[in-house]
This record gives structure tokens, sequence and C-alpha cells, in this order.
């Protein structure tokens, strides 16, 4: 079964007396385990399809299916749920807490499910290890680089062990010594942990390192390529 299942997505936006079709009819399906980039140009679509497959939006026409369930139909807690145990997230901004140190930011997903606070902790603690922050664990995020701060967005987003991470343009705000040190990392990732991470991205060392890219032409998949 693949984990994501992308059927005839559609997804348009009233912009004035006008309406943007900003996906034209998708289909699309990610098996377990892929490190996958979305390619192509602003307003080719890509992160309103990455938007889609998160639950963050909802189409217009068409069905998402994450490891067999459906997105649509279903209540708006349970899709919320879903998202909270089977999908990370990793935004181009970050997105973290500033009030709150790295350990916590990453904790958070945890503390949603009710872990307790030692296994939490511990775990949250093993994850910035696994991503190189070892010793800046209760530093906030004023008091870390643009490239820190997203590496703790990439240990939030697997502290949960989610089946698979969404990632929108998350090396864009990075320089590039940085962005190879990310893209390396959520490699290592994808092949010791087996987590599947989909990229929207347009940074070219992301594509470099996918080993499937998808490209996105006006909403719709005008190539599909497997290396």
């Amino acid at each position: 079964m693949s984990i994501v299942s992308v059927e005839g997505l559609k997804r348009d936006y009233p912009q004035g007396e006008h309406t943007v079709h900003a996906l034209r009819g998708v289909d699309l399906s990610v098996e377990s385990g892929e490190f996958l980039a979305l390619m192509g140009a602003s307003g080719s679509g890509k992160t309103t399809l990455l938007n889609l497959i998160g639950g963050l939006d909802e189409p217009t026409a068409g069905e998402v299916h994450i490891e067999g369930q459906p997105l649509s139909g279903i209540k708006a807690a349970v899709r919320s749920d879903l998202r909270r145990d089977r999908i990370g997230f990793v935004f181009q901004a970050y997105n973290l807490v500033p009030v709150l140190t790295a350990v916590e930011n990453t904790e958070m997903v945890l503390l949603l499910r009710g872990v307790s606070p030692a296994e939490r902790r511990d775990r949250a603690m093993k994850m910035l290890a696994a991503v190189g922050l070892e010793g800046m664990e209760h530093r906030l995020p004023s008091e870390l680089s643009g490239g820190q701060q997203q590496r703790v967005a990439v240990a939030r987003a697997i502290a949960g062990e989610p089946a698979l991470v969404l990632a929108d343009e998350p090396t864009a705000n990075l320089d590039s010594t940085t962005s190879n040190e990310l893209i390396d990392l959520m490699s290592r990732l994808n092949r010791e942990q087996g987590i599947t991470f989909v990229f929207a991205t347009h940074d070219p060392k992301v594509m470099a390192a996918a080993r499937r890219v998808v490209m996105m032409e006006d909403g719709l998949i005008k190539e599909d390529q497997t290396k």
C-alpha cells in the first residue's frame, strides 16, 4: 500500500472576479521510504499539493489517502489526529515557538499525544542529538542560527516517529553550506530510519539528493523521474 495516494486532485482559489486553478487534476503515489522532491517554479502547484497531502487544506475535487485513510469525509478532529500521529512538518519559516527552548519545541507533538514528561524529554533529547544539536537543547530559538532552528524543526517533525515528513522549502532561508548539511541530515534519517520525505522545493541541491523528482508546471505533473 502506498503511504500517499492522490487521485484527480484539483484546487481552485477565487481571486477577485477570476479563479486560480492551483491544481488541475493531479495523480500521485508515494511509496514508504521514498525521498521525493516536488519541483517547479513559484505558482506551479507544489506547495498547494504538499498542503493537501498534509491535510492543511481541502481540495476542490479529488482525494488524498494517507496509509489508505481518505482525508475527505472525516471529522476535523480525526484529520487533526492523523496529522499529529502520522505526519511531520518542516516549514520554510521554521515555525518554532519563540518562548520555548529547543527541547521544549521538540517535545510539542509528544505533549499533544499525552506522552509522560520523562519519556517525552528523553525522546526529544535523543532527537536533538540525532540532528547534531547536543548541548544546545536549552537554548531559545533566538539563541540559535537559522540552520540550527531548522534542525530543531526537523527534530520536532521526527520526534513522534511519523510515517511521513512533508518539508516545504526547508532550505530557502539557509546559506549554501547549511543547506547541504540539512539535506544530508534528512537523507540520512531517510536511509537509517526509513522515514518518507516529500519536499516542495526549487532548490537544485534538494533535487540532486532526491531519489525521485516530480516536476510540476501550471498545476499539473509534467515529469516524474526515479533515479
